[in-house]
């Protein structure tokens, strides 16, 4: 039996606090079965006096989020509804770093930290947050072959899980439906991985690939890109990757495909790439790992592995939220892109241009990831156990809470992912319209 009493009341007053807010749109549960909040709104359980004490050491997003991590906090029932609830009060719902407590906020958190018997000492960080050193320069060689390979070598087996047979992670394209986006007459997952290939097939028509073009596709992932070019467009593709249970994979697939001969993927950094030129460059959900500093030399590099009037596709996602810059003490650079960096799409073109690059085409696709996204975190749900036994619950549970925050990130605007096309001077002019792939 539940009452209005108990813990859950001043969890409710201590997570206000945190939250800058008066008022929380959620049912807190607390770990005594207490409970408080409207009644019908999204429930939250405590499941721990853990979970404050986390968020009394480290009171933002990223003591939450190691509570959730941890297990010390769970969203029951539609993680999407409580994180919505969540995210549109108070610090969460405005862009950047949480703003600090004052004195006095900390004094009443502490206060009530006191009275439910959660004080103590900081407790360890779960196991799945990045090992990656938060000193140092940062895109360094070393160091981002070390950020890489604690996101993309969680496993296949689970990636496979969780993206399908398609193996693309990056947002599909949706064609209109009356499943939210989801093509008229199919359900998922048959209805994402169409919407794979459709993006998978817009990329290469942007390019304008044809039969014996030499393609460099850079953070090729699992070779979804280099094998649908190569099977339907006739085209030779190198793949790098920083990530070798992503190269052993995309090898895999590439020989039962029979395209060993046209599909050479590497455990190469983009940067040591010496064999150019390329009729067309893919960068499909790479520029992120490159960070604001390196954009210019990350441009610098593929226009010099460019032949004169090739085009280069840029497909990445973009920080919308303004002069706000994202919280490098968030949950997502501490668990699932150490050192990963989201610029504006304004930077973006602007460090493309002065590159050397013409913009023949900019495409916002920030709605196509939302519905990615829920279709991945419905594909995680259903096979829940299985992504458990593969890797670990934590891990499990960082996907969820990192799959299900980012699709309202998109869904809200403050982030959005961009197709940029752009052709290298020289060679043939670019064609007139936009028809050639649409």
């Amino acid at each position: 039996m539940t009452t209005e009493k108990g813990a859950a009341s001043l969890l409710a007053n201590a997570l206000g606090i945190v939250l800058g807010t008066a008022e929380i749109p959620l049912r807190l549960r607390a770990w005594d079965g207490s409970e408080a909040g409207p009644p019908d709104a999204p429930v939250l359980e405590f499941r721990s006096r853990q979970a404050l004490r986390r968020i009394l050491w480290s009171p933002g997003q990223l003591g939450l989020s190691r509570a959730y991590v941890a297990g010390d906090i769970d969203a029951p029932g539609d993680i999407f509804a409580a994180f919505t609830a969540l995210s549109s009060v108070g610090k969460f719902s405005e862009p950047g770093p949480f703003r600090p407590l004052t004195p006095r906020e900390l004094a009443t958190l502490f206060g009530a930290a006191v009275r439910l018997g959660a004080v103590g000492a900081n407790p360890a960080p779960p196991p799945e947050e990045a090992k990656v050193t938060r000193k140092g320069r940062l895109h360094t060689r070393q160091r981002d072959a070390a950020a890489i390979s604690h996101h993309y070598d969680v496993g296949n087996d689970f990636y496979a899980l969780v993206l399908g047979p398609s193996m693309v992670y990056s947002c599909a394209v949706w064609a209109d439906g009356p499943d939210g986006g989801v093509p008229a007459g199919r359900g998922l997952p048959a209805g994402l991985d169409e919407a794979q290939e459709a993006k998978l097939d817009l990329v290469c028509r942007k390019l304008g690939l044809r039969p014996g073009m030499r393609v460099l596709d850079v953070g090729c992932g699992w070779g979804s890109f280099a094998l649908h070019a190569g099977q339907h467009y006739g085209v030779t593709v190198v793949g790098v990757t920083l990530s070798t249970e992503q190269a052993v994979l995309a090898r895999k697939r590439a020989a039962h495909a029979g395209l060993t001969e046209n599909i050479d993927i590497r455990v190469q950094d983009y940067r040591d790439i010496s064999d150019g030129p390329f009729d067309a460059i893919s960068s499909i959900g790479m520029s992120e790992h490159v960070g604001r500093e390196q954009t210019p030399h990350y441009v610098d590099v593929l226009h010099g592995l460019l032949r004169p009037g090739g085009r280069l596709l840029n497909h990445a996602i973009s920080w919308n939220a303004g002069r706000t810059k994202p919280d490098p003490d968030s949950f997502i650079p501490r668990y699932v892109f150490p050192d990963g960096e989201m610029i504006s799409l304004a930077e973006m073109v602007s460090s493309l241009e002065t590159g050397g690059f013409e913009v023949l085409d900019v495409e916002a696709l920030r709605q196509h990831y939302a519905l990615t996204l829920r279709a991945w975190v419905r594909r995680l749900e259903a096979n829940w156990d299985e992504a458990v036994r593969l890797t670990s619950l934590g891990q499990a549970r960082v996907w969820r809470l990192y799959m299900a925050s980012s699709a309202l990130g998109f869904e809200t605007g403050i982030t959005g992912v961009n197709q940029v096309l752009v052709q290298r001077a020289g060679g043939d002019g670019p064609p007139l319209r936009r028809s050639e792939w649409i």
